[in-house]
């Protein structure tokens, strides 16, 4: 219940967080996000109750919303124009590696501590807020509302979506097929709004650059293939194959290890290649690696399925960076935190 909290906190502010980044500047949102985060950690650490720990957990989404955002908007401020990639390289490792890697930490941290532990060792990242200030260049900032008509609508269209996939399988099915029929009602009453609103949330300037559009569409693509293999593969090698929960995270490691290893060399590669053409080899490798693993053997042996993650890590890795220097680089600099906001989006949703 504390990760779908979480996260579903995470997507619906994301849009809203992007839209202030371009009022109050990226450096003051991604400061103010890094310190919800480490307060909310330190509550949920002590939380007593079990709701008091969802309602600090909502406040941490929140405020990862805020670092998300505005973390990789300052990439485009900070690198040359020529050399984003190279930033954004760096942010791919961020993401790829935690993500399959937290379970194991997780075990490690319980088999020696309590689980308030889990929350307390966030909590030193807040040292990090008044070096950030100090070291950070003040961003663009444009004056604009806070629309909170759209911010209402922005929450029930994500907030009923995400709810309803999230119940499917585990209650009533008509009852999750409601809540995301709601949710995409929702959402068409949230893009009639922002269609009307002088400043919206939406960037509907960025979605009419085809490369933009297309960088999105295909970020949500690959990160729902992406985790549905992280979600789904554990199951198989705990239940299936009988293997430890160490075995089943050493097995899974080929993935982002790779991603991790091939993510810088993308970020090269950008610099001097179209980022369609690695792009594009990057998801037929991805793709390639997923349709080896439909077809690996029943009982298949360890180098079997590493062989296969492997390719699936160098793949994901080909197309993530390129495929994020074009989405925040389709736009003017000026846009970087709306583009970013529509880039944790896609992950976040995918």
């Amino acid at each position: 219940m504390g990760r779908e909290c979480y996260q579903l906190s995470a997507t619906v502010c994301l849009l809203p967080v992007s839209s202030l980044a371009g009022s109050f500047g990226l450096k003051r949102v991604y400061a103010a996000g890094l310190a919800i985060f480490a307060l909310a950690s330190l509550r949920c650490a002590f939380a007593p109750t079990l709701p008091m720990l969802v309602s600090a957990r909502l406040i941490q989404g929140a405020g990862a919303a805020g670092v998300a955002v505005a973390g990789v908007a300052f990439v485009r401020v900070i690198y040359p124009h020529r050399t984003v990639s190279k930033g954004l390289a760096l942010v791919a490792l961020a993401v790829a590696i935690p993500g399959p890697l937290g379970p194991t930490i997780a075990a490690t941290i319980l088999a020696a501590a309590q689980w308030p532990w889990l929350f307390l060792v966030n909590v030193p990242f807040s040292l990090a807020v008044p070096l950030f200030i100090a070291a950070a260049p003040p961003g663009v900032r444009v004056a604009r509302p806070l629309d909170l008509s759209g911010t209402a609508l922005n929450a029930l269209a994500f907030g009923l979506f995400v709810v309803g996939v999230g119940s499917l399988g585990i209650g009533d099915g008509r009852i999750a097929m409601g809540e995301i029929v709601a949710g995409l009602v929702c959402f068409k009453l949230f893009v009639r709004q922002q269609l009307q609103h002088p400043m919206p949330m939406l960037p509907f300037d960025l979605f009419r650059i085809p490369l933009f559009t297309l960088s999105v569409w295909t970020s949500v693509c690959s990160y729902a293939a992406q985790i549905l293999a992280y979600v789904s593969l554990p199951f198989l090698f705990e239940t299936g194959l009988h293997l430890s929960a160490v075995e089943t995270g050493l097995l899974l490691t080929p993935w982002p290890f790779m991603t991790a290893v091939t993510a810088p060399i993308a970020g090269r590669l950008t610099i001097r290649y179209p980022a369609s053409v690695i792009c594009s080899i990057g998801l037929a490798l991805l793709a390639a690696g997923l349709l080896l693993m439909v077809f690996s053997p029943a009982t298949p042996a360890n180098w079997d399925v590493e062989w296969r993650l492997a390719l699936c890590g160098i793949g994901f890795g080909l197309f993530q960076t390129p495929n994020n220097t074009a989405m925040m680089t389709a736009g003017p600099v000026g846009r970087s935190g709306t583009a970013s906001g529509m880039n944790a989006a896609a992950r976040y949703v995918g």
